[in-house]
């Protein structure tokens, strides 16, 4: 698994919260990475 942090512009892709496991789609190269919506963390695994 790729790690990736908030601020970053991974592509699109579905991303795991690593602390509480919400998935968070971005479905455009340009989306940028937020915080989780639902724990506020800032690292995921696509």
């Amino acid at each position: 698994m790729t790690q990736h942090t908030t601020g970053e512009k991974p592509g699109k892709a579905t991303y795991t919260c690593n602390s509480c496991g919400q998935k968070v789609v971005l479905d455009d190269a340009t989306d940028t990475l937020l915080p989780c919506p639902h724990c506020d963390a800032t690292t995921f695994n696509k």
